[in-house]
């Protein structure tokens, strides 16, 4: 065989090993998770010691964008806090200024003018608005509600030594079929990328909103484009400043799920998005973890470099219908790689589910995975206006708590 072929081989066996990694790694979760809990192991932040005894002052920044109404469930979620060290600041962009009228002095309501229509802009006017510094920042968006010991829990990470904390969500509504499935998209994700790697003493994958950080670290993002994907470019620098970043399952912010097609593919579009347009800070956190022969990076690295699950999917299907003429026993292989993923993707639910409905809605999943197929066709636009995802469900956290 000639050395070019050879070389083309090697790398299509490589390529399939990449991809066969993704594939398995809800599996291999699952499998680390039984192990830890079978043995006992506690949480690594049950674990920690206090090495402080101190409270944290917490700038929380609700970054909302014409929906006013929605503003003030978020505040009276946040007001019932057990913990009361914290100011909230409203920055209400494009929204009506005469419904903003809160009593409590904690409340900073800010109007920019003109509208700033991105969020990085909105959070970077909320910290030029802090009325005095604060140790720590939240973002939150203006859908989520909290859960009354959110910001306790928060409070007792950070005096626990962690530097930045991802919230655990759950979904405000469950009432349709995409928001269903968009709830079993959050819970197969953060039991992967953010629960599992808490067991094993990684650093969380972050999420748009619910991420508390010390406000210091913030000093050091630069943000290369305005258009979606603020989390993104926040993740990579809180990976590489900090030791961990750690997840709370007990900091609960409950936030509304999508509820149709249409809604679903701009949001996924403005996700694929910003996945390619921040690739290169994932594979330099591959590179630095490498370059510092740390697993931790390496690992955060290499599934940030992850395709959306859907192109990784349909990656694999290419890769055993190759293998049928190439090496028919790799096809059988393969066979076997997605039989491990969909049972993981059951056991899962099983685990972090406590609705029929959802395993119910298993079946479904395909309609979930064709419509953000279609979301591709909406990456141009993407990338010139931010798709904003719209909101219909005005609840109280008291409806879902007594729910």
């Amino acid at each position: 065989m000639d050395v070019f072929p050879r070389i083309l081989l090697v790398l299509f066996y490589i390529i399939q090993a990449v991809i066969a990694l993704y594939i398995l790694t809800p599996f291999f979760s699952v499998i680390a998770y039984s192990i830890v809990r079978l043995l006992g192991i506690r949480r690594p932040v049950e674990r920690k010691p206090f090495l402080t005894d101190r409270n944290f002052e917490i700038g929380i920044i609700v970054t909302a964008h014409q929906e006013t109404e929605f503003i003030f469930p978020l505040v009276d979620s946040i007001l019932r806090q057990t913990y009361g060290g914290f100011d909230i600041y409203v920055v209400a962009d494009d929204c009506d200024p005469t419904l903003l009228v809160f009593d409590d002095p904690r409340v900073h309501v800010i109007l920019p003018s003109p509208a700033l229509h991105a969020k990085v802009k909105s959070i970077d006017l909320a910290i030029r608005s802090f009325v005095r510094p604060h140790d720590v920042t939240l973002i939150l968006d203006s859908d989520n509600l909290l859960h009354p010991k959110f910001l306790e829990t928060v409070n007792t990470h950070f005096r626990k030594g962690y530097r930045a904390v991802q919230a655990d969500f759950k979904p405000k509504n469950t009432d349709t079929l995409y928001a269903r499935m968009d709830a079993l998209g959050d819970m197969f994700n953060f039991f992967i990328d953010r629960e599992t790697r808490m067991r094993l003493g990684f650093s969380s994958a972050i999420w748009g909103s619910g991420i508390a950080f010390e406000s210091r670290l913030y000093d050091d993002v630069k943000y290369k484009t305005l258009v979606g994907g603020f989390d993104k470019k926040l993740q990579y620098t809180l990976v590489l400043k900090t030791r961990t970043i750690a997840f709370a399952p007990d900091a609960i912010l409950y936030d509304e799920k999508i509820s149709s097609g249409k809604t679903l593919e701009n949001q996924r579009a403005r996700w694929i998005h910003s996945y390619f347009n921040y690739f290169g800070e994932s594979a330099k956190v591959l590179k630095a973890g490498l370059r510092r022969f740390n697993l931790n990076l390496i690992w955060f690295g290499f599934v940030l470099m992850r395709p959306p699950l859907f192109m990784t999917m349909f990656a694999g299907v290419l890769m055993m219908i190759a293998c049928f003429f190439i090496n028919p026993v790799l096809a059988f292989v393969w066979l076997g790689i997605f039989f491990s993923f969909f049972l993981s993707f059951v056991l899962i639910v099983l685990i972090k589910g406590n609705d029929k409905r959802y395993l119910r809605t298993l079946f479904i999943l395909p309609v979930f995975a064709f419509r953000q197929v279609l979301s591709i066709l909406k990456l141009k636009k993407a990338s010139k206006k931010f798709l904003k995802t719209p909101h219909t469900k005005l609840l109280y956290i008291d409806d879902i708590l007594k729910g």
